[in-house]
């Protein structure tokens, strides 16, 4: 599978960027007729995949599409599409018939037969939520145009997991905070988080580690309040708070403990052009450190797109896709370490 590591939505420059990595507005929408995918036949998961091809490619969407059958995909393939964030993991590891949608800039994906018939997702660099939310209404509107939803007058959209009903919308942000790590103040974000309804993932979502201290940070409530409520809620009132805390954070380092800063950035930086081997959250732990000095200008020489794509480009299936072959673990680590290497000299 042939996939740019450059993606529209892996670009460095965006509103924000310091600290918000990316973003997302994600929709649940099941079609009108049928079980949920964790009740259906595996006759009713053909015939809404094929529905689902039909529809999806005959809608005003189709030139920007391609359809991917991830049931007759490769595991590297299905692990490739899983690090770059356009499925979930268990949609890579579902046996299931099964399928994911994906435009040609990798803004938009549809996973098909996931946990609801149709999970949508536009994804955009940086905080830009009013642009993905405005993208994934189109995107629903061009489906809803081709199809019946399964919707319930008082309950809204119906979703597998009760916690999606209502709206069906998720927005979400990938935060990358450092120095609220470095600083052991990323507790009180999570509590924070827990108080105001807000889900806190790792970086490859539910059930993942925070590796290279990144953060999904999303809203758990979608009933009972309209898409723009949440939105607002969301944009306006939570994540100026937790940037406004990260950046702070950052000042207060600079100014009461710079020499630990530095010592801490640079011997990250000594290691990535000097190690031999490499394990992933090692390399992303240390990558993290080294981006905060050039958000910080305390490395000048390294240009931060470099950085963002190494986080992508150091994953299990990314390394094998750049070397065109499959690697032992022990083999792995040597790649890892030798990529990074060459991209910091």
């Amino acid at each position: 599978m042939d996939l740019d590591p450059t993606a529209a939505w892996n670009i460095e420059q965006a509103p924000h960027s310091d600290v918000v990595i990316s973003c997302r507005a994600r929709i649940a929408r099941n079609i009108d007729g049928f079980p949920f995918v964790n009740r259906t036949t595996d006759a009713q998961n053909h015939e809404l995949l094929n529905l689902s091809r039909r529809m999806l490619l005959g809608s005003e969407l189709a030139d920007e599409l391609v359809w991917v059958d991830l049931h007759e995909a490769t595991a590297h393939d299905r692990r490739l599409l899983f690090e770059r964030h356009l499925i979930s993991k268990n949609h890579m590891e579902s046996k299931s018939e099964r399928a994911v949608v994906i435009s040609q800039d990798e803004t938009l994906s549809i996973m098909v037969n996931e946990e609801d018939h149709l999970r949508m997702q536009v994804l955009a660099p940086g905080l830009q939520l009013e642009k993905v939310y405005h993208q994934i209404n189109h995107v629903d509107d061009a489906v809803e145009a081709e199809i019946d939803y399964a919707f319930h007058d008082r309950w809204g959209y119906l979703t597998a997991c009760p916690t999606n009903l209502g709206t069906g919308i998720r927005f979400s942000v990938m935060l990358q905070l450092p120095a609220l790590r470095m600083t052991n103040e990323i507790d009180r974000v999570r509590r924070a988080a827990n108080d105001l309804h807000l889900a806190v993932r790792g970086y490859h979502g539910e059930g993942s580690e925070s590796a290279g201290n990144f953060y999904q940070i999303s809203n758990q409530v979608t009933l009972g309040k309209t898409e723009e409520e949440l939105l607002a809620e969301f944009q306006e009132a939570i994540l100026p708070r937790i940037i406004e805390y990260e950046l702070h954070t950052r000042k207060v380092l600079v100014e009461k403990n710079s020499v630990l800063l530095d010592d801490r950035i640079h011997r990250a930086l000594a290691v990535l052009r000097s190690a031999r081997m490499l394990g992933t959250e090692e390399a992303m732990n240390l990558l993290s450190r080294v981006r905060l000095g050039i958000c910080l200008d305390r490395v000048e020489e390294i240009n931060r797109q470099i950085i963002k794509q190494l986080f992508l480009q150091i994953q299990p299936a990314h390394l094998q896709q750049h070397l065109g072959q499959e690697l032992s673990p022990v083999e792995m680590r040597e790649a890892r370490a030798t990529i990074v290497r060459q991209m910091l000299q």
